[in-house]
């Protein structure tokens, strides 16, 4: 049985201000070219995701939830890059949870969100591959700039954190019952 969450009654409350607050459109723009701009950064440690990216060459992707999304291209370096706007998808991925408490509470214990899948399979078979094998060495890059001890060390203590976060909660949703007398 799913616990609801304790601030689903900000969900209608959200949905209305969401639907009538929209940013500028420079700003979405600056928010999904450095978007673009991470994804690279991830993908070029990577090289068995660029050539997998590389063999997709000129293919297009949406990904949206609610009202944001944003339109991708697979380039001839096995990266990505903002499609226009006028060109046709061959892969849309929509978010299917629309309430960003439940999006958190998910992400939080390590939950994927449920998507709905349409057009090209083997993109979406590609895509899959780089949400599943692909991860950000945020600690390598970190220690670039403080050096190796320091990154370590606050790379330890996010661990530990999101580990605490994660037993609060799924002991809050029912996980383990811990804590409980």
């Amino acid at each position: 049985m799913a616990t609801p969450s304790p601030f689903s009654f900000f969900d209608p409350f959200l949905n209305k201000v969401g639907s009538s607050l929209a940013p500028p459109a420079w700003v979405v723009q600056e928010v999904q070219h450095r978007m673009v701009l991470l994804l690279n950064h991830v993908l070029m440690q990577e090289p068995e995701a660029q050539a997998r990216l590389l063999r997709q060459n000129g293919r297009v992707m949406v990904a949206q939830w609610r009202s944001f999304a944003v339109k991708l291209q697979a380039t001839p370096a096995g990266l990505l890059d903002l499609a226009s706007a006028n060109a046709r998808s061959d892969l849309t991925l929509t978010v299917t949870e629309s309430s960003p408490f439940a999006l958190l509470q998910a992400a939080v214990r390590g939950e994927k969100p449920a998507v709905s899948i349409e057009g090209d399979v083997q993109l979406a078979a590609e895509v899959n591959w780089l949400v599943e094998h692909v991860r950000w060495d945020l600690e390598e890059d970190l220690s670039r700039i403080v050096g190796d001890v320091p990154a370590h060390a606050l790379g330890d203590g996010v661990r530990r954190m999101a580990s605490a976060l994660r037993q609060f909660v799924g002991a809050g949703a029912g996980g383990n019952g811990k804590g409980s007398a």
